[in-house]
């Protein structure tokens, strides 16, 4: 499971996967000095870090690297929320509570996304109508199954 990134790891992260492609150091840096004042050295250890935590690859492109994203940003807050999820005593209440903050806008992408998803497929689709009983007559479906013969055959002359 990952682990929040920090603040500025976020930051670079948030480059790196809007960005989409390969970048290196200098391109992160350019853009976080439109924000901020930091040094060069400081985005190279960030992205290091993000390197060898796992969240990037680099290929070497002349005398520098080139990173890029291993994941995307969805998949790392569906991470971070699987994990906080399953870190509760009651994932039910959870989830309530979760949903409860949610803006009507979160709520309808959650519907799309359910949606996306299906049922599970161990479960009928709310939306099917239950299977048909017609055939039964309401004497048969009252009435207990009868038990098979000890022998297997039912038909209880053991052959």
């Amino acid at each position: 499971m990952p682990r929040q990134l920090g603040e500025l790891e976020d930051a670079v992260m948030t480059r790196v996967w809007q960005w989409n492609r390969p970048v290196t150091v200098r391109e992160v840096l350019e853009d976080l000095q439109q924000e901020r004042s930091i040094a060069y050295t400081t985005v190279m250890t960030v992205m290091d870090n993000l390197h060898q935590k796992g969240w990037v690859r680099r290929e070497v492109d002349g005398r520098a690297y080139r990173y890029t994203a291993v994941s995307t940003r969805a998949a790392y807050a569906a991470a971070l929320m699987n994990e906080a999820w399953s870190q509760s005593d009651n994932p039910a209440a959870a989830l309530v509570a979760f949903f409860g903050m949610m803006s009507p806008e979160q709520r309808e992408s959650l519907r799309d996304a359910v949606r996306m998803v299906g049922p599970p497929e161990d479960s009928p689709d709310p939306a099917d109508p239950p299977p048909s009983t017609e055939a039964e007559s309401p004497q048969e479906s009252a009435q207990p199954a009868q038990p098979a013969e000890p022998d297997g055959t039912g038909d209880g002359t053991g052959r």
